[in-house]
């Protein structure tokens, strides 16, 4: 081996790389990652990172739009009206005022916002105003009807009611382009609502009035024909009737008989009334002693009878009885006893004769009256039999007089309900001229746009990442997978070999392929696997860039390493004797010896391809693979074989039988999930041990490895199929 094969190479195209691994290396593109992984906060905010430059892309056409809206919009003006809604309290009937009390206000509120929107008083409006026939308005071209309609339509789009959430105030606004006009038709919008409000109370009431004036014209037949036949049946009859239109008139009290009998019964019972009087007092006087009368007769003879009885009295002190003096003294006091006596007799018996007479005379009356009253009782029962009819008559007239009467009190009513009255809309506050547009309003377009612009933006990084289903992170490869991610290779940008990379320890690319050789160390229970497939689901995925590295890794601890390029179509390392190789050992019994070729790199041979195959599976489903496994496994300590693409080939799963122990490569980015799992299938179909996967042209930041590899800028890279050219070491060297 001499030194002039120190490192040189030779390539078969011009896109082939000195000593580096030319698998092809294509640039990485940010594709979304969990296209089955749960969704949740960590990969929203992966998904975030990933997409940062679409979102702030996105988010700031969102605020150039809505800074172009608010500088290219019309301004808008505004007016507002605030109504106060008050129920109605005047009602047609009592029993329907009863029942409206009982209804709720706010069914009374929500009617009149529905009223406010309709389209009835827009058009009212617009009459009112005459809208129809401005031209900065309303088309002119049209014709008059299709103008009112363009007009209202206007009207109806523009104004805005905002109901209550609680108490009786309605507020409604209507936009416009000129200030003045917002305030005009708002204002207007408010007295057409309070003028149709006051017409429809009144039309309310016109059925019923002229249902009452027919029933009043009606009755008013009926009273007048039952008032005539009341008055000819009592001129046919000779009734008179005095009552004063009572509840007893037509009765026997509203006759002349019948009042002349009510008369004699009065007089009647006071006659009798005075007869037991006058019987009394007569058998008083006769029962009782002397009276007053009596008394004032006989009082002067009775004091001169008293001065008499003193002065005997006095002188019997000193005289007897006999003594003459004293003897005329009691007779002087007898005469004047018998005359008190006379006195006393005349007074009583002329006192009993008055009471008698009183008394015959009260009798005699009280009989004179029992005979008039006995006869005029007959004539009022004889009246009372012919009133019959009169009574009959008297009550179809006042029954008729009374629904005449209730007829017109509840037309009156009707009249009061239908009047203008007070109105249940007011205006609290009416509708100015707005100083100021309320849109646009630049902020708030700025925000919007912000808000929408983000939100498309994180909605179509979700929705491209959802899309395209790709292995990007070591997340995907453990999630979607379900296989260990033992490395992730950064993708290269510096325009230098993969040897030179990987003989700088500092660089990321060979930390990063020192992890994966680390991480094999620990997929078996003896370490690193003593014979390892490499592999891909499709081509140009970096497999023969990290079979190389790994072998160069392990070479360069001091394990003796086989490179075998097992990829019988397209090899991706030759040497410089090309007869020699895996196809030729395949097709005879030489010895391994034979054709290994020791390389430029200590403790590192190949075993190339040599002369490419027709029938590459063909070759590798007979059992000499084996033998040749084995005997290269008793004389290396590791055996790294690079294998073709899984899909669509089946020599990889016939090197996956032999070998056992595969490690799957994966393109970050590129590698869609249903591929690797398709390659994966077929790989566990021959009871392959996968070992893990490593993923490859990794960017850093989506990687997340836990720790950096340095920090140097990505670019793009050739991805054609290269191949690397290992020369036989030469003597010296």
């Amino acid at each position: 081996m001499g030194s002039a094969l120190n490192r040189d190479l030779a390539l078969k195209d011009s896109r082939s790389w000195e000593l580096g691994p030319l698998v092809g290396q294509a640039e990485l593109q940010s594709d979304g990652p969990h296209g089955t992984a749960p969704f949740d906060a960590a990969r929203l905010l992966q998904i975030l990172r990933d997409w940062k430059g679409l979102i702030a892309a996105v988010t700031a056409l969102g605020v150039v739009l809505g800074i172009l809206a608010a500088l290219l919009t019309t301004p808008v003006y505004r007016a507002k009206v605030t109504l106060e809604v008050n129920p109605p309290r005047v009602e047609i009937m009592k029993e329907q005022q009863e029942a409206a009390q009982e209804v709720g206000a706010w069914d009374f509120i929500a009617t009149q916002v529905g009223l406010l929107e309709s389209r009835s008083l827009a058009e009212r409006v617009v009459e009112d105003l005459n809208l129809a026939n401005e031209p900065s308005f309303v088309d002119q071209s049209l014709s008059p009807a299709q103008r009112l309609k363009a007009a209202t339509g206007i009207v109806v789009s523009n104004i805005k009611v905002y109901p209550p959430a609680e108490g009786q105030l309605i507020q409604f606004d209507y936009s416009s382009e000129s200030p003045e006009l917002a305030a005009k038709i708002a204002n207007a919008y408010a007295d057409a609502f309070i003028n149709s409000s006051l017409q429809r109370r009144y039309e309310a009431s016109a059925y019923a009035r002229n249902f009452l004036q027919r029933q009043i014209a009606n009755t008013r037949t009926a009273l007048e024909r039952s008032e005539r036949q009341l008055v000819a049946y009592a001129q046919a009859e000779g009734i008179i009737n005095t009552g004063d239109g009572g509840a007893n008139r037509g009765g026997d009290g509203s006759s002349l008989q019948g009042q002349s009998l009510v008369s004699l019964n009065q007089a009647l019972a006071e006659a009798t009334a005075r007869r037991m009087a006058a019987e009394g007092a007569y058998r008083h006087s006769l029962a009782s002693g002397p009276t007053s009368d009596v008394t004032n007769s006989t009082q002067a003879l009775r004091q001169s009878r008293a001065a008499l009885e003193a002065e005997y009295q006095e002188k019997r002190t000193s005289m007897k009885p006999q003594h003459p003096e004293m003897v005329s003294l009691q007779s002087r006091i007898q005469e004047l006893d018998r005359q008190i006596a006379r006195e006393t007799s005349s007074v009583a018996s002329s006192r009993s004769n008055t009471f008698l007479a009183e008394y015959r005379a009260a009798l005699a009356a009280e009989r004179a009256l029992q005979a008039r009253v006995s006869s005029l009782k007959g004539a009022v029962l004889d009246l009372r039999g012919r009133s019959i009819r009169y009574a009959i008559l008297q009550r179809e007239v006042d029954t008729n007089r009374a629904l005449y009467d209730a007829l017109l009190q509840r037309y009156k009513e009707i009249g009061v309900a239908g009047g203008v009255g007070s109105a249940p809309v007011s205006i609290v506050d009416p509708a100015i001229v707005p100083a100021a547009p309320y849109k646009p309003n630049p902020i708030m377009n700025v925000l919007l746009g912000l808000a929408l612009g983000l939100t498309v933006g994180i909605l179509a990084a979700i929705a491209l990442d959802v899309l395209n289903d790709t292995i990007v992170t070591r997340s995907d490869v453990r999630n979607k997978l379900r296989l260990a991610c033992l490395g992730a290779i950064p993708k290269r940008l510096r325009k230098t070999s993969l040897l030179d990379e990987l003989d700088d320890p500092a660089s990321p690319t060979s930390e990063a392929y020192s992890s994966l050789a680390t991480s094999l160390r620990f997929t078996t229970e003896e370490g690193v696997p003593k014979a390892l497939l490499v592999t891909s689901a499709r081509a140009s995925e970096g497999k023969s860039s990290t079979i190389f590295a790994l072998a160069h890794n392990f070479a360069r601890l001091g394990s003796k390493v086989l490179l075998v390029d097992a990829d019988l179509r397209k090899p991706s390392f030759r040497t410089a004797n090309e007869d020699r190789g895996l196809s030729r050992l395949l097709t005879s019994d030489e010895p391994l010896e034979a054709h290994i070729s020791p390389t430029q790199f200590d403790n590192l041979s190949l075993l190339s391809c040599g002369p490419v195959p027709p029938n590459p599976a063909d070759l590798l489903s007979t059992g000499r693979f084996e033998a040749i496994l084995r005997e290269a496994a008793a004389r290396f300590d590791i055996v790294l074989i690079d294998g073709p693409p899984v899909l669509g080939l089946a020599d990889s799963p016939l090197l996956a039988s032999v070998c056992s122990n595969v490690l799957l490569v994966i393109e970050s980015g590129k590698t869609r999930t249903s591929s690797a799992l398709e390659a994966i299938a077929r790989m566990r179909a021959v009871d392959a041990h996968l070992i893990g996967a490593t993923l490859t042209k990794a960017v850093e930041e989506r990687s997340r490895y836990g720790y950096s590899y340095g920090h140097y800028k990505y670019g793009s890279i050739d991805n054609s199929k290269s191949e690397i050219v290992l020369l036989p070491r030469q003597s010296g060297t």
